[in-house]
């Protein structure tokens, strides 16, 4: 079992990288310190492990719709219901949808009781799990409603990865790519060299880059826990991805998906800025498509997504702060970015170009 540590003082914890990881996770103190235990996940996750669960569940609906305050209610009904109290935990079990949510109840509740990830897609193995962000939509807008809780552990177990359907992998591999530009080029060309090995779901290469990927988000969370400066780097790609899943009601576009298309139109506003090469735009949108994903949105409305834009949490003061590339593992905060280059190339991504 691998280990990374998120150094955050008080709040500090442990990420554990491993195989058959569950059962030693109800035995590890942050876990058996807990008198009640709720534990969040989606059906057919729980039956994959539910013999590792011997607590409180509560089973929540599907896909990204669910991540909203009716279900969040629902959530803190059954905790109220099954006893919790303040030396109690949430068990956040699945991908980023329960995380988010889970972790939100967790922050929330009571005002604030253990949380516990245990993710189990690699999207939420890389990314959505570690640095405490949860939160729930609203309809004019992703995670609007959210709060900071850092979990007490996070246990990766790389055997779900073998459960997932390849476009779940392929998702969360947007987050992964994101990783090494926004910090360690070689950490990319390992990309490019090992993603064949990585769709074929090589263990040893998909611990790699899980606990790679770890170790950058806990480097930057421990630096910058609430998002005040450095942080910002890690929504590389999300600006445009946020605006993409509103438009398409989350339905067309998996989170990691969306992030790529972010991603190259980050990429090319940094290019038309002079502050990065027409070659590495070109480069990042070879492994995107190698990794099976797609480069463009043709067929949205690019004015919606503009307006979409600058309404997103991300917008201070009416300004978006873009994470532009410069070069592989180095990206700049930019917040002068003309109206005109953004629709510039949200309309080359919109026609399919």
């Amino acid at each position: 079992m691998e280990k990374v540590f998120v150094n955050l003082g008080a709040a500090s914890y442990e990420i554990f990288i491993g195989t058959n990881i569950l059962k030693a996770m109800r035995n590890a103190q942050c876990v058996m310190r807990n008198e009640k235990i709720l534990v969040v996940t989606q059906k057919n996750i729980f039956e994959l492990c539910k013999e590792n669960f011997p607590y409180e569940v509560a089973i929540i609906p599907d896909g990204e719709t669910s991540k909203n305050l009716r279900e969040a209610e629902k959530l803190y009904t059954r905790a109220i219901e099954a006893g919790l109290d303040r030396k109690s935990a949430v068990i956040a079990l699945g991908g980023g949808v329960v995380g988010d949510l889970a972790g939100f109840v967790a922050a929330t509740f009571m005002r604030g009781i253990d949380l516990i990830q245990i993710p189990t897609t690699l999207l939420a193995q890389v990314d959505s799990s570690v640095g405490g962000k949860t939160a729930v939509n609203h309809e004019l807008g992703k995670n609007l409603i959210g709060a900071f809780h850092q979990p007490r552990a996070v246990f990766i177990d790389l055997n779900f990865l073998k459960t997932l359907p390849d476009r779940e992998i392929k998702s969360g591999l947007g987050e992964v790519v994101k990783y090494g530009v926004i910090s360690d080029a070689e950490f990319f060309s390992y990309l490019e060299d090992n993603a064949e090995k990585i769709l074929n779901r090589d263990l040893k290469t998909l611990a790699h880059i899980v606990k790679r990927s770890c170790e950058i988000k806990a480097e930057v969370v421990g630096a910058d826990e609430k998002e005040s400066g450095l942080r910002r780097i890690l929504n590389f790609g999300h600006t445009m991805a946020h605006a993409i899943e509103e438009q398409t009601h989350y339905k067309k576009y998996r989170h990691g998906e969306a992030v790529a298309i972010g991603m190259i139109a980050a990429a090319q506003i940094s290019s038309e800025l002079g502050k990065t090469s027409a070659d590495n735009v070109a480069r990042l949108e070879r492994l995107i498509k190698k990794f099976g994903m797609v480069t463009n949105c043709a067929g949205l409305d690019a004015d919606k997504l503009c307006d979409v834009t600058f309404r997103d949490k991300k917008t201070v003061g009416g300004v978006v702060n873009w994470v532009l590339m410069k070069n592989f593992g180095e990206v700049e905060i930019c917040s002068d970015v003309p109206a005109q280059i953004v629709k510039k190339v949200f309309g080359r991504l919109c026609s399919g170009n």
